[in-house]
């Protein structure tokens, strides 16, 4: 029999869709394992909270720093070094002895996984056309929404074969495996591919030489990319809030044990599994068919940001873990959607030259909340003894996101002039007159 081989853009979306995955589980495992090493080790809430969000630290950094060195030095280097350090990393959470020690390794993990989003999206735009990467955004997440919940079950089934510890050990060489895998199938100019087929060539978009930028060029991309990072911001506020709080939350609130909490858990996390798919296919649907990427981009994360705050509104009101359980999941579900559109931007917008860089952008600025809202809910538990004031809060966020929406313009591409700017101009040049298609941005 023959032996089926894949194609060479499916080899690429299949593995990069098993690095969100893992990083997913790697970053909220902790989430699982905080019942049962918070009385072991004998931490408060808000210590948990603080070993949460200290993920966050070198991850917002590295998330810049990582779309910089991809985009000049290769995806495939750059997640070779990243999934390293996270799986050392996540190995290394199982050996802590305490509070100290916990947040030492969650600093090295947020180190490893800070370059893989920007670093993946510089591989996406290398490797697809601009109406398929919403879908490739959209699938991807996916994973990473199925590692989330993959995750609550898998690390509960390892504490309860062996113990907490046990569990990080075992994702930590999965993720050695992942390496291996990448380091084998991918290559970062896809004519080097040994299975690509000169059908799939000819629909990747053509790769751009690289030339020096002019100075005050990376300013300027930072100012370009400011709307588009706080609404990101907004949208990971939600995010992070689900992967950090929820095992505990519906243990504190409804006295659940650990193995219904997780249960509860899981169901919210496959809410944003759908959610990204839908969401990624929409906004490259709407692209296509509108062939205007602020009604594909900006509109569907304006409606979806909408309706993750109104589904959130029946939690501060009806105390009940089954109501609760479905409107969570509702928001999962809409702030989901989110993914497809927001990372297609930054590929709209600074094209697969810069995208390393303008995703990066986005991710450190959006991913400040990964900081902020772990420890803001661990906080008002402590004090507050309720969750009600943090779901206000996030409600409130959402509304920003909705505000600012319409000031990121995926229609209008970031051009680096050849002059160098003035230092006190930050301006972006005036829009030149050319058409737009799907597969072009009207320059700015």
């Amino acid at each position: 029999m023959k032996r089926v081989r894949l194609k060479a853009t499916t080899t690429v979306l299949l593995m990069l869709c098993l690095m969100y995955m893992i990083t997913y589980i790697d970053r909220v495992n902790v989430s699982t394992a905080a019942g049962q090493f918070k009385s072991e080790l004998g931490l408060s809430s808000t210590q948990i909270g603080v070993i949460f969000s200290a993920f966050a630290y070198p991850y917002v950094v590295f998330q810049f720093i990582g779309g910089w060195f991809s985009d000049r030095f290769g995806a495939r280097r750059t997640l070779i070094a990243c999934a390293l350090m996270w799986a050392v990393a996540t190995a290394l959470t199982g050996l802590a002895g305490g509070f100290v020690t916990l947040l030492a390794a969650r600093l090295l993990l947020g180190l490893g996984e800070g370059a893989t989003f920007p670093a993946a999206t510089t591989a996406m735009a290398t490797w697809f056309a601009k109406d398929k990467r919403g879908m490739a955004q959209g699938i991807t997440h996916s994973s990473a929404r199925l590692g989330n919940a993959f995750a609550p079950i898998l690390v509960y089934s390892l504490i309860r074969a062996v113990n907490w510890r046990f569990s990080f050990y075992m994702l930590g060489l999965v993720s050695l495996g992942w390496v291996v895998l990448w380091y084998k199938t991918y290559r970062d100019n896809p004519a080097r591919h040994p299975n690509i087929t000169p059908s799939e060539l000819a629909a990747i978009p053509v790769a751009r030489e690289r030339v020096i930028d002019p100075k005050g060029t990376t300013a300027r991309l930072f100012w370009r990319m400011l709307p588009v990072s706080v609404v990101y911001f907004c949208y990971c506020w939600i995010l992070w809030l689900m992967l950090d709080w929820m095992p505990l939350y519906f243990m504190h609130s409804f006295h659940l044990n650990i193995k219904k909490a997780v249960v509860f858990t899981t169901a919210v996390f496959v809410a944003g599994v759908v959610g990204d798919l839908i969401g990624g296919l929409l906004t490259d649907h709407l692209l296509r068919r509108t062939k205007s990427p602020v009604l594909a981009r900006s509109c569907l994360v304006a409606a979806c940001m909408t309706m993750t705050g109104l589904s959130v509104v029946p939690v501060l009101f009806v105390h009940d873990p089954m109501i609760s359980l479905i409107f969570l999941a509702a928001a999962m579900f809409f702030n989901e959607m989110n993914i497809g559109p927001m990372w297609a931007i930054p590929m709209d917008i600074a094209s697969s030259e810069r995208s390393g860089a303008a995703s990066g952008i986005m991710a450190s600025i959006g991913n400040t909340s990964a900081i902020i809202c772990p420890m803001v809910a661990g906080f008002l538990a402590d004090r507050a003894g309720g969750w009600n004031l943090t779901f206000l809060i996030s409600i409130g966020v959402m509304i920003c996101g909705v505000l600012v929406v319409f000031a990121m313009r995926p229609n209008k591409a970031f051009v680096v002039s050849r002059q160098t700017p003035r230092s006190h101009d930050l301006a972006f040049a005036p829009s030149t007159p050319t058409s737009v298609n799907a597969n072009v941005g009207q320059p700015e």
